[in-house]
């Protein structure tokens, strides 16, 4: 599984538990839907994540 693909699914699975949060905890956890899909804006201009470097540094290409 090559990076980019690791990255997707960990923003999908991020943006899937948080909303299940929200509805059966607390809607505050929609803030880290929301910093999740800002990280990911934020990713296509500047090609950049800060978990893209903790899976190089893990080993990962």
């Amino acid at each position: 599984m090559t990076i980019n693909r690791i990255i997707r699914a960990v923003a999908g699975s991020f943006v899937l538990l948080t909303v299940l949060l929200a509805v059966f905890h607390s809607p505050h956890w929609l803030w880290l839907t929301a910093f999740v899909g800002a990280n990911l804006l934020q990713s296509a201009f500047t090609d950049t994540c800060p978990l893209m470097a903790v899976l190089r540094r893990m080993g990962m290409q």
